[in-house]
């Protein structure tokens, strides 16, 4: 990951658990269904990703870098080297490798990019990591655990012989830490006609920090929403990840508006008690060799680096496979995260209703998902926009997790357009979450 900052921060936290089947997705709100082995165009089991086989490739990267002068930088016999062993791994599988090549500061750099045959070629999901290190060491973490995650996902994909409804694209960077050049130079140089084919770029930056934080990208809804419901399912909670927000490699698909997302478990910020106390780990970096030399083999957390390999699988699986049957009905929805206090005040998620003629329907559709560790505190409300209240969950369910539901509503005394409500109180202690999202349903 290059070097800049940008330092606001919000929380978030555990997602909903359901599994998500996603299809073509820019600016789209998924339909929940939950994936199973299947044919083409349909969401086949994600694999599950050895993190052994991820962690020879970065044993392989540290002896590439032991062999030429500690580091794989830009310009260095190591970055080559990394990009002929990845090549090979890649051709050896059936891909379709091409190796570009770009100048920067005097010297020769090199992205890779590696087509797995089949899909729609106007519906690309394409997954990628910068494999460059810093001059002062030989970035294992930082970014050979990205990097050596997406190689094995492309594998499992080969091994697997998976035809997804989507094309697949896996891409490594050349320069990353020179200011995103290698990343820059690819999106630059795509005609308009082939950025708009690219549906997702998914973009695996340090995810295993031997002191690690779980953290999504907060960009393209959709993407962010797989990751968190992958992380929902192992009751792993995440944060919305701001440490590198525009210092790596999605940040060139995000600026001519491809859809991105990503992982992440944090650099050289400092792990905060709250933090330690959802993930463990001490009150210090997340990386505390954040380009130093340190970052060796030595330098990973195993179970970050496989749920976070893990987490790859099951969004290219999902995300490439077949479209999503939209709800039937106008959808107004509100995917902001909004946090409930603990034995607090009510919070509120809203949406604006608009161009609906009339009242609302006697069979109004509610959408509710709330993400919780015990619904048993949890008072939630619908609230009209003349004020209204039709009272959905009253502190039932006990220690049950999350509420992820759809409630029908007579709501046919109401106005239809106007700002609805959704009104969530934590009424004990103890316990923690957020609203997900809310949405209403009109036939």
């Amino acid at each position: 990951m290059k070097l800049s900052a940008r330092l606001s921060v919000r929380m978030s936290a555990l997602a909903g658990a359901s599994a998500l089947v996603l299809g073509a997705f820019v600016g789209a709100v998924p339909a929940a269904a939950a994936p199973g082995a299947g044919t083409a165009g349909a969401a086949a089991t994600p694999p599950d990703i050895s993190v052994t086989n991820v962690k020879q490739h970065l044993s392989d990267l540290q002896t590439i870098a032991t062999n030429n002068g500690g580091n794989r930088a830009h310009g260095r016999a190591g970055y080559k080297a990394s990009i002929d062993f990845v090549k090979a791994k890649l051709d050896a599988a059936g891909y379709t490798t091409t190796v570009q090549q770009f100048s920067y500061n005097g010297t020769t750099g090199y992205n890779l990019i590696a087509d797995w045959p089949g899909g729609d070629p106007n519906q690309v999901i394409m997954s990628g990591s910068h494999l460059d290190s810093v001059t002062s060491g030989p970035g294992i973490n930082d970014n050979g655990s990205g990097s050596a995650a997406v190689l094995e996902t492309a594998l499992a994909v080969s091994r697997a012989q998976f035809q997804p409804t989507k094309h697949l694209r896996f891409g490594w960077w050349g320069a990353e830490e020179l200011g995103l050049v290698g990343s820059k130079y690819y999106v630059n140089n795509l005609p308009s006609t082939e950025r708009s084919k690219i549906k997702g770029y998914l973009n695996f930056d340090m995810i295993g920090s031997p002191n690690p934080g779980y953290f999504v990208y907060d960009d393209d809804p959709t993407i962010e929403q797989t990751f968190k419901n992958y992380f929902a399912g192992l009751g792993v909670p995440t944060e919305i990840e701001t440490e590198g927000d525009g210092r790596s490699d999605h940040a060139s698909f995000k600026n001519v508006g491809i859809p991105v997302g990503g992982l992440f478990t944090g650099a050289s910020r400092t792990k905060s008690s709250a933090q330690v106390q959802k993930w463990g780990g001490t009150t210090t970096s997340f990386d505390r060799c954040y380009h130093s030399s340190c970052d060796t083999t030595s330098n990973i957390n195993d179970t970050a680096l496989d749920r976070n390999s893990d987490a790859i699988a099951y969004a290219v699986w999902n995300l490439s496979a077949g479209t999503t049957t939209p709800p039937d009905g106008t959808v107004f929805e509100n995917t902001a995260d909004v946090t409930v206090p603990d034995n607090g005040a009510a919070v509120t998620s809203s949406v604006t209703v608009s161009g609906v003629s009339g009242n609302a329907p006697s069979n109004l559709a509610v959408g509710v998902n709330i993400v919780h560790t015990y619904i048993g505190d949890l008072v939630v409300d619908l609230i009209a926009p003349d004020g209204s209240v039709y009272n959905l969950h009253n502190r039932s369910g006990g220690s049950t997790d999350n509420i992820n539901q759809t409630y029908t509503v007579n709501a046919s005394s109401e106005v239809a357009n106007g700002v609805w409500k959704l009104r969530v109180q934590d009424k004990a202690s103890w316990d923690t979450g957020y609203i997900n999202s809310f949405k209403l349903t009109f036939p």
